[in-house]
């Protein structure tokens, strides 16, 4: 059976941490080994680990955010595989199990990720039309929004090689970030089973502290516009979605009456609907 690594990044979860390390520890498939990465808790997370989890590897950083969080862990991790895991999330009994079988029956796949149960205030929801997950090349579908779950996903280590890893600068939507960078590449492995329990609607959720979220997908998009490695249909498709976000962040922009943020991206549209056209022209 292929080896895992679990990375676990935290921020003052203490006690929903404690609930996905319960749920990694109940496994059917154990992993190899269980990382958590404390982003600078101060609310006795480490103390809690070394009482009731004295398995996990734990590691302590200054608040430097979530994406180095888990780049120390994948730097750390041994195992062939990567899963991660939010602490506010948790796992299925046989998520990993189940995963590494399908991988096992499709060896071409090197990313896998699997359904979620939504809970909001302690209530499930059903997920929006537009958050509906997809198996196979699914770049396309990763434009609008971020569409796999760190959570849910398992990733053989070959891949940050060859992707790179989380983007430090971003202090959101860096996963968005990242699989747009593989499944421009690579096609992706789907298990329509709700394999994590993924809960919301909590106080300090990053899409709550940054107003304009899209301003970070545009940077994200414009970064793998500039990587040289888009096909032209891919550069289409990335082209269309940037001017939709950059319209969308100006409105808002224009809202809060943020003149200088306004100008700055009124000039990247202009600058993109022309490189857009030039493209359509050469069809």
């Amino acid at each position: 059976m292929a080896s895992v690594s679990v990375i676990i990044p935290t921020y003052n979860r203490r006690e929903s941490l404690r609930r996905a390390l319960t749920s990694v520890f109940q496994q059917t498939v154990p992993p190899l080994e269980v990382l958590v990465v404390d982003d600078g808790s101060m609310d006795g997370t480490k103390e809690m680990i070394r009482a009731e989890f004295p398995q996990v590897t734990y590691f302590f950083q200054k608040n430097w955010g979530v994406s180095k969080a888990r780049n120390r862990g994948i730097t750390e991790a041994r195992g062939e595989w990567i899963a991660f895991l939010d602490s506010d999330d948790e796992w299925m009994p046989r998520k990993l199990e189940k995963q590494l079988h399908a991988i096992h029956q499709s060896p071409q796949y090197r990313i896998c990720h699997t359904n979620e149960i939504w809970v909001r205030n302690g209530k499930r929801v059903n997920p929006r039309k537009i958050h509906q997950k997809y198996g196979g090349y699914i770049f396309p579908h990763c434009l609008p929004l971020c569409i796999i779950s760190p959570s849910s996903v398992l990733l053989h280590r070959s891949l940050f090689l060859e992707y790179g890893m989380f983007d430090e600068a971003l202090p959101a939507v860096e996963d968005y970030d990242l699989w747009l960078r593989i499944c421009a590449h690579e096609a992706v492995l789907y298990l329509d089973e709700p394999l994590i329990r993924k809960y919301g609607g909590h106080a300090d959720q990053l899409s709550r502290k940054h107003w304009g979220m899209d301003r970070f997908r545009i940077y994200a998009l414009e970064k793998i516009l500039a990587s040289g490695q888009l096909n032209r249909e891919q550069t289409l498709q990335v082209l269309e979605e940037l001017l939709r976000k950059i319209t969308i962040f100006v409105q808002g922009a224009k809202k809060r009456n943020k003149t200088d943020t306004v100008t700055r991206y009124e000039a990247k549209r202009q600058y993109y609907e022309t490189m857009q056209a030039a493209l359509l022209r050469g069809r």
